[in-house]
């Protein structure tokens, strides 16, 4: 028999969880919920780490968490603090006792890790201060507390992700500052004009705010909360990656409907767990990054990574925003996963840190995951995937105001990238081969480079097994029917990186058979690239050798925008913008990586043809270029995502 029960604020720790008698915390029912069990919670605050206990059985019989029907629930990482005191000018210090923190102190922790780049000395710490919801700086020490500098630009030269609210009126930015000693941490704050006991003022407690303590918690679903201010640590893939909700190397989870943020480190994880190495590098300097997580990899199979155990989760319609390093990381465990509605923005844009590890999406060993119908917005890198792309399609998602869209990085494919809209300044960076970008609108920069002195793993089809290793020689990539729009700078805009290819498989062997000889050939040889029916404007160039496409000097003047029932792009094209031979492509048609020899095709093995443009609308046979078939010569303004 399924029980649901209930958690209020009016509960008490003795009431058994009726309707009538609701638990006071989630956790009380957590303990208890089995499969089938549904956790129903009311309207208010609850400052706690949710722990499942159990699994559910299967994807019909679930334990599910969920917020009361109309009702705004809240999961904070996060406690009030009342009693500071008054310093000089507009700063104020409160100490609490360090057992206000349980076991763990996120201000005597700095963020540390594998490829953490900055800052140097490692000054950010996991704490964080927050005057009424809003995420405060952390100063470097009193003096910078007392004399707080105006942040239009972080060390990287590039901030957009400020948020007004934690302004003075001059621009100045409210900063915090803490000490800790043996039994008490004192937090030094400006916070401007404002009283902070008037005010309120939350610090982070905890780690995490919904994540269970042991592996292998199954089929769990968390619906329709806000979920926020937690202390999670630096997540690389080489380490425990905790974020502020995640299933912890488990299978089956649906994380759905969720207000997702201010994580000072990741929002939602679906990485990996401790055994499999936890920041070793950083910890020992025996052996290079890339060798840890090379063994991470296999450590992970030894440890039950496969489609039975781990990964296949939904993360869909949530707002993930405002976090320190992710949106949403994942090795291993974010494999065979579906990933769509989101909307994710300003991820890592804060930068007090900052290191190779960010994005609104980041994963590692990414196999059959489907990124689609996202909207990934203002973040330093929308999405990166990096290592063991497989069986990857990124599709009718929105990118814009991104540092950088997409990153692909030691990958050999297959991977599709399919009926998107690229609209930031700079692309993609291509540290891959073996991928298809199809009828997207690219209107930034593209970055082309070799990897040859690191060798990554790719597997047998749809499955986690390792087949084999090896660098990446660049190339062996397919681009069709997209529009690329140049800039007035030096970068690279549409395909002419390419040029030196060779334009077919038969091609790449006939040049192998020329020079001979075994793996330093081919490492030398440029790969075969598939480039045909693209579209090149405002100086966009293409590949030498592409056989048809069309090239106007026109300046498209693409622009998204936000409004009231939904995202709208406009653009206005040419004349000539659809006089390419374009076909409607699927698995045949795209063939299969030199390396890999998997085809492009659908997670569960069947073939995949590409039939629906970003809006959902169908692709006819002879489709025109780039992601919305209802383009048309001039000017167009055209709703490409609703609202959630």
């Amino acid at each position: 028999m399924t029980v649901t029960y209930h958690v209020a604020k009016t509960g008490a720790g003795t009431n058994p969880g009726s309707d009538a008698a609701p638990f006071l915390t989630i956790q009380q029912a957590a303990d208890i919920a089995v499969a089938g069990d549904t956790v129903l919670v009311h309207a208010g605050t609850y400052r706690e780490w949710v722990k499942p206990r159990h699994s559910g059985l299967n994807q019909n019989e679930r334990i599910t968490y969920a917020a009361a029907p109309d009702e705004h629930v809240t999961i904070k990482g996060s406690e009030v603090v009342k009693g500071w005191q008054k310093q000089a000018g507009t700063v104020w210090a409160v100490t609490v006792p360090n057992t206000f923190f349980g076991a763990y102190n996120p201000f005597a922790h700095a963020i540390d890790g594998d490829w953490l780049v900055y800052p140097e000395d490692r000054s950010a710490h996991e704490g964080d201060v927050y005057l009424n919801g809003h995420s405060l700086f952390e100063a470097h020490s009193l003096d910078e507390v007392a004399h707080p500098q105006r942040r239009e630009k972080n060390p990287f030269h590039l901030y957009w992700g400020l948020d007004e609210k934690i302004l003075d009126a001059d621009g100045t930015v409210f900063v915090w500052y803490a000490q800790v000693d043996n039994e008490t941490t004192t937090i030094y704050a400006n916070f401007g004009l404002a009283d902070p006991n008037q005010e309120t003022v939350e610090i982070n407690v905890r780690r995490s705010c919904f994540t269970p303590a042991a592996i292998g918690r199954n089929y769990i679903t968390v619906r329709g909360f806000e979920i926020c201010q937690a202390a999670t640590p630096w997540a690389p893939p080489t380490a425990d990656q905790l974020g502020i909700i995640g299933p912890h190397w488990s299978k089956g989870w649906i994380i759905e409907d969720n207000d997702i943020h201010d994580s000072k480190c990741s929002g939602i994880s679906l990485g990996k767990e401790a055994s499999t190495g936890d920041n070793d590098f950083t910890k020992t300097r025996r052996k290079p990054g890339y060798q840890y997580q090379m063994e991470a990899v296999f450590k992970g199979l030894a440890a039950g990574w496969d489609k039975a155990h781990v990964g296949s989760h939904i993360v869909r319609h949530n707002h993930i925003h405002d976090c320190g390093q992710t949106g949403i990381v994942g090795h291993m465990g974010c494999a065979f996963s579906d990933i769509y509605g989101n909307d994710i923005a300003r991820i890592a844009m804060k930068r007090e840190f900052w290191g190779h590890e960010i994005g609104g999406i980041k994963f590692h060993a990414a196999l059959d995951v489907q990124i689609h119908d996202n909207h990934i917005h203002e973040c330093t890198l929308g999405t990166w995937l990096d290592w063991q792309t497989q069986g990857t399609r990124v599709a009718r998602n929105v990118y814009d105001h991104n540092d950088r869209d997409l990153m692909v990085e030691v990958s050999h494919g297959p991977y599709l990238v399919d009926n998107n809209i690229f609209a930031s300044g700079y692309n993609f960076d291509n540290m891959s081969e073996g991928g298809a970008y199809v009828n997207n609108l690219c209107c930034g920069a593209i970055g082309l480079n070799k990897v040859l002195d690191r060798a990554t793993p790719y597997h047998f089809a749809h499955t986690t097994e390792v087949l084999g290793t090896q660098p990446i020689y660049g190339g062996d990539d397919r681009w069709y029917q997209n529009i690329f729009v140049g800039r007035n700078d030096d970068r690279l805009y549409g395909t002419a990186g390419y040029n030196g290819h060779p334009t077919s498989l038969a091609a790449y062997l006939q040049a192998y058979e020329a020079k001979g000889g075994d793996v330093k050939t081919y490492a030398q040889l440029a790969q075969p690239v598939y480039i045909d029916a693209n579209v090149y404007l405002h100086g966009a160039k293409g590949y030498d050798e592409e056989q048809h496409s069309v090239s106007d000097a026109v300046d498209p003047q693409v622009k998204i925008s936000e409004e009231a029932d939904g995202l709208y792009l406009t653009i206005t094209l040419p004349a000539n913008f659809t006089q390419v031979p374009t076909q409607q492509l699927d698995t045949a048609a795209l063939g299969v990586p030199r390396v890999v020899e998997e085809p492009f095709e659908h997670p569960d093995g069947t073939p995949l043809t590409i039939d629906r443009d970003l809006t959902g609308a169908a692709l006819s046979g002879k489709p025109i270029p780039g992601p919305i078939q209802a383009l048309q010569a001039g000017p167009n303004h055209i709703k490409v995502m609703a609202r959630n």
